[in-house]
């Protein structure tokens, strides 16, 4: 083994780069894998281990571990829930002179763990919330030292604000999916609509945007923020807004008023996902060719996410019986798509239709009103 000390400059290297990395990270994994690799190589160890606590099962648990999938193990059991129960750092020269030690993981991955450094760390409350856990320093004494421990417990203290704010940040994600996905329910309730409607439309809407080759990313937002389509429609009175017959002229400007109220309720929002249900609750009902409102937006002066929620909407409004008009049979659905490609639908998202047709009819059956 080489014997490799970094300097200053190296060290300041290491952890930059990551830095900026650890910053971007879209999910969990990614985040601790990171955090995983930023330990492994400030002190340059074979493995390391990101251990995070599962309160409600009383466990110890890693879904990052090098060369290793998911273990779980009691709270408060092996070296690293030792060093997690006391608070305290860990370094051991000899895991296995050291009774804490659990050699059934070395059995089951063929590994063999020799020196190991564990240091818990906390949140902005200093609570501990997990630990890292370096395996095996790769030097000629194969020994963690004093430096090590210090650069480790660097490297733990900024994972722990990191994941801290990582996981804050997506309870308050989490929080807004919900609560977009209550309202948009409440919309159509008031509407006599049942709350599949917007979780069908939901759940098209991402068939459509990864068949129109969007990011995951992108269709997971489009899906989330997708059920407030409608959402302005709280604003409209009961009797345009469930009128069994054809509107007249007047009622009908005031019905699409939704679409700007609908706006309004949401654009003001720093949140990009209710940035974002602004876009498709104004532009939803804006078509192609021109002829659509509030705006008559014409082609890709369309935001993409409207001109997809737009077909979700129309297929699961003609698919569904409303107080207006019975439910439409499949056949003359496709034929109308087909007839509106170019004038009422952007025509690539409508190819996408067609060729997602056999996932959609099947997300329609699995959320089919009762």
């Amino acid at each position: 083994m080489r014997t490799i000390n970094h300097t200053p400059e190296r060290l300041l290297s290491i952890i930059f780069n990551y830095v900026a990395k650890i910053s971007a990270a879209n999910s969990l994994n990614d985040l601790l894998l990171l955090m995983a690799n930023m330990g492994k190589d400030m002190i340059h160890a074979d493995r390391c281990t990101i251990w995070l606590i599962d309160r409600e099962r009383n466990e110890l648990y890693t879904t990052v571990a090098h060369g290793v999938d998911e273990i779980r193990i009691p709270y408060g059991t092996g070296i690293v829930g030792s060093s997690i129960e006391q608070g305290k750092p860990i370094v051991i020269e000899d895991a296995y002179l050291d009774p804490r030690h659990n050699a059934d993981n070395d059995v089951q991955t063929g590994y063999l763990t020799r020196s190991m450094i564990t240091v818990p760390f906390r949140d902005n409350e200093n609570i501990i919330i997990g630990a890292y856990q370096a395996i095996n320093k790769m030097t000629a004494d194969a020994v963690f030292s004093d430096q090590d421990l210090e650069y480790l417990t660097l490297a733990a203290s900024y994972a722990g604000k990191s994941l801290e704010t990582f996981l804050l940040h997506q309870e308050i994600v989490a929080t807004q999916r919900e609560i977009i996905s209550i309202m948009g329910e409440i919309g159509e309730q008031r509407s006599r609509e049942t709350g599949n409607h917007v979780k069908r439309v939901a759940a098209y809407s991402y068939i459509l945007a990864l068949g129109y080759g969007l990011s995951q990313e992108e269709a997971m937002l489009l899906r989330d923020v997708s059920p407030m389509h409608d959402i302005g429609k709280i604003a409209i009175p009961d009797n345009i807004l469930n009128k069994p017959g054809k509107l007249t002229d007047n009622e009908y400007d005031v019905m699409k008023n939704h679409t700007l109220i609908g706006q309004q309720l949401l654009g003001s929002s720093q949140r990009k996902l209710l940035r974002t249900a602004a876009i498709i609750s104004e532009q939803h009902h804006e078509k192609w060719d021109g002829s659509g409102y509030p705006h008559g937006l014409k082609g890709e002066d369309i935001h993409i996410y409207g001109r997809i929620t737009a077909v979700a909407d129309v297929f699961d409004a003609l698919s569904a019986e409303r107080v207006y008009k019975p439910a439409w049979k499949i056949d003359r659905i496709l034929a109308l798509f087909r007839e509106e490609r170019g004038k009422h639908f952007d025509p690539n998202v409508i190819d996408v239709f067609f060729e997602k047709l056999q996932e959609l009819l099947e997300v329609r059956e699995q959320l089919a009103d009762q």
